[in-house]
């Protein structure tokens, strides 16, 4: 607090607030430096957590593998079985499961790291989305996932083995399955941060549902089209089933947007 001279006959002086004690102005008490040194210690946070549930899940990582690859081997032809060709592959493949599945047990922990970090450049008011950003992108996570696993991921399978015939044996290889796993699941699990995106844009005012809802048709199609181009058949009835949850995600988006953003934007 300092002391300003008031001009006039009767000099005096009256108190105001310097600058740097603006509590609500966004990274105002943060250098660069300081900003490094914030991002540095989320990340150690971070992967130690990782680490932590990465050994838990390598503990169980024979049931692990069961339960991850149950989609797979119930769509294999009979006589088909995984198959590995390198000495360390089936070795390689039991850290790559328990890393995912760590990562999923640390997923609430990361993403309150990630707010911790970025907190500090919100204003008051803002700072106050910390649990529904939390939960919201951990269910998309988890939600994707699941979506991958029981869905869409044994659909892949079961049309790869389709060309399974008595002079082709479809016997895939382990590190080329779960390969093809892994990537899908990053889709899915990005695909389903949806709802997360939406709530901030209308927080923030960006986007509102009246604006959702008048771009519903083109958000259908471009759903569709996306459908497409991911799923390796061109049957309407495949196309749905994948299109069906985005679709889903988007009315759960206008319902978020109605909730908690204004119901027009003003100028």
């Amino acid at each position: 607090m300092s002391l300003v001279p008031f001009p006039g006959p009767h000099s005096g002086a009256y108190p105001i607030a310097p600058d740097d004690e603006d509590d609500d102005s966004p990274g105002a008490k943060m250098s660069f430096l300081e900003h490094l040194d914030e991002l540095r210690k989320r990340i150690v946070y971070s992967l130690s957590a990782v680490g932590i549930a990465l050994l838990v899940a390598f503990t169980f990582i024979t049931k692990i593998y069961d339960f991850l690859m149950a989609p797979t081997m119930k769509h294999l032809p009979a006589g088909s079985k995984l198959i590995y060709t390198e000495p360390g592959e089936a070795f390689s493949l039991y850290i790559q499961l328990s890393l995912i599945v760590g990562v999923l047990m640390a997923a609430p922990f990361i993403m309150y790291q990630l707010w911790l970090f970025i907190a500090p450049g919100l204003y008051a008011n803002e700072k106050k989305m910390a649990i529904p950003f939390v939960l919201l992108s951990t269910l998309g996570f988890v939600g994707g996932a699941a979506f991958n696993h029981y869905i869409m991921f044994p659909w892949m399978m079961a049309f790869f083995a389709s060309f399974n015939t008595q002079d082709l044996v479809f016997m895939p290889k382990l590190d080329s399955v779960f390969s093809l796993y892994t990537k899908f699941l990053i889709a899915m699990a990005a695909v389903f941060q949806m709802p997360t995106l939406v709530f901030f844009l209308a927080k923030m005012r960006v986007i509102t549902a009246r604006f959702l809802i008048s771009q519903f048709k083109y958000a259908v199609l471009l759903i569709f089209i996306i459908s497409a181009v991911i799923t390796p058949t061109g049957d309407p009835v495949t196309q749905t089933v994948f299109a069906a949850p985005m679709i889903g995600l988007y009315v759960l988006g206008i319902a978020i947007a109605w909730v908690v953003g204004p119901k027009r934007l003003k100028e």
